[in-house]
């Protein structure tokens, strides 16, 4: 099985995609590659991956032997997503036909294991798992230091090769050397709790302060647009006053930093 554990991560098949294929949960994945031989596995299920990676048989000799070349992965690939037209939206409530037909892979993949562990195998930790994700993925377009961490955990598992660099590489290069030293210092026993109660202590005070900040500008902001209102003689933004309603808080505010240098 070991031989067959490195073929699958040597040609980059998840174990989501896998289990797609063979039409089984992810967790049942698992449970088959813990299998002590592919004698092992159900009939039906050897036989779709034999006929997906073009061997007669799960011998070590048979897998080991496999070349992998640029034809003998996409034709791989071919077999994956051989039904993969359009992402079924009837299931997904997704319309996804305007996207690229990986985009479209990488979606449902998503979608599968999102759906998967909510329902097969969800814990008390899971609504909160994603939940971080989705706050997170919000976020990801104004903090770029996101797509490095997550760069940086897709190497040290295993799905990326280490020198690849697919955004800023000066930048990923930098953050992953501290994160890879902060990681060793965590899991080796380097950073104790007690030694790091004023490093927290300062990381809770600048979240507090960057959420003071952002009450301060939004009340700011309301302001404006309360004064806006007045002065405009509306009681409320619609569709057709808000381009009016926006000049004129870009006035007001405008007027208060002229106001503030004179003073």
């Amino acid at each position: 099985m070991k031989n067959l554990n490195d073929l699958l991560q040597e040609l980059g098949i998840s174990k989501v995609k896998l289990a797609k294929y063979l039409g089984v949960s992810r967790q049942m994945i698992y449970n088959y590659l813990e299998l002590e031989s592919l004698n092992k596995w159900p009939k039906e299920k050897k036989i779709l991956l034999f006929k997906l990676l073009d061997i007669e048989d799960g011998s070590d000799e048979s897998i080991s032997g496999i070349k992998v070349t640029a034809e003998y992965l996409e034709n791989i690939e071919a077999k994956l997503n051989q039904n993969l037209k359009t992402v079924n939206i009837s299931d997904n409530y997704f319309d996804l036909k305007s996207l690229s037909k990986d985009d479209q892979v990488l979606v449902n993949d998503l979608i599968s294991l999102i759906k998967e562990k909510f329902t097969e195998e969800k814990n008390k930790d899971t609504y909160y798992e994603f939940l971080y994700l989705y706050h997170i993925l919000q976020s990801i377009d104004n903090i770029p230091e996101i797509k490095y961490i997550f760069a940086y955990l897709s190497k040290t598992t295993g799905f990326t090769e280490p020198m690849e660099f697919k955004f800023d590489e000066t930048a990923q290069f930098i953050l992953e050397s501290i994160v890879f030293t902060a990681m060793n210092l965590y899991n080796n026993g380097g950073a104790q709790k007690s030694k790091l109660i004023d490093a927290h202590e300062r990381f809770v005070k600048e979240i507090e302060n960057n959420k003071e900040e952002v009450l301060s500008r939004t009340q700011q902001l309301t302001t404006v647009k309360v004064q806006a209102l007045r002065e405009l003689g509306y009681t409320e933004i619609t569709a057709e006053n808000a381009s009016e309603v926006f000049n004129k808080m870009g006035e007001i505010q405008s007027r208060r930093v002229v106001m503030g240098n004179k003073n």
